[in-house]
């Protein structure tokens, strides 16, 4: 991957369909302590025709050392390592011919917090983005000094009520930074859920994939304008 710091050059996992032939991708993001591998096991779940499915991985298992709502920097160069695997991610995306509007970001626990401080850093219309049991990175209260519009980008943040990792309150907090970046955000906290996902999420995530699809057409479609 691009950018430097203690995750560049490490691997991204693929599956699905070939980036050349696939109408839309999801970028996949694990947990602390997981690996790519681990975050396309929710591939069965979530397989659709025409789409590709990439997961990076981070180094030693983790995106960043201490808590997301520690201080910026003491989760530095790791942090910016991290997002820096996310840009070029998409950078190899958009060089295949699925731009940003084709790709949902997809991440759970520290993958989702890595997910949505990206949606929020770098804000634009994406396919969509998906935190499940994730916030946005920094301290509580502390301010936030993003910019652009996420353009009416359909967002879903799932989240257990109890969440031994993230406070609800910081899952609302989330979806108000991403609602004030012009997302369509929806956040949904279930009752003793656990640090885990469940089917109800992903129905959710496969519903933000379908209406990306639709617009953007079938991936046979897509072949058959490249021949």
């Amino acid at each position: 991957m691009s950018g430097g710091g203690p995750h560049a050059g490490l691997p991204v996992l693929a599956a699905g369909e070939p980036l050349e032939r696939a109408a839309a991708a999801m970028a996949m993001l694990h947990g602390r302590g997981a690996s790519a591998q681990d975050i396309l096991t929710l591939v069965p779940e979530l397989q659709m025709a025409g789409w590709a499915f990439l997961a990076p991985q981070a180094a030693g298992g983790t995106w960043y050392p201490n808590s997301f709502r520690a201080p910026i920097e003491s989760n530095e160069p790791w942090l910016s390592s991290a997002l820096d695997v996310v840009a070029g991610l998409l950078d190899r995306l958009d060089a295949a011919g699925l731009p940003p509007e084709r790709v949902v970001l997809l991440g759970f626990s520290q993958g989702a917090c890595l997910t949505l401080e990206y949606a929020a850093r770098n804000a634009r219309r994406y396919g969509g983005v998906v935190g499940l049991s994730g916030g946005v990175i920094g301290p509580d209260g502390a301010p936030r000094d993003d910019h652009g519009s996420l353009a009416g980008t359909p967002v879903f943040l799932g989240c257990s009520d109890h969440d031994p990792h993230i406070p609800a309150y910081r899952v609302h907090h989330a979806a108000e930074v991403l609602r004030g970046l012009g997302a369509e955000a929806t956040a949904v906290l279930y009752a003793d859920l656990g640090h885990t996902v469940d089917r109800e999420e992903l129905e959710h995530v496969r519903d933000i994939m379908s209406r990306l699809v639709a617009a953007a057409g079938t991936g046979q479609e897509r072949d058959g304008a490249e021949r």
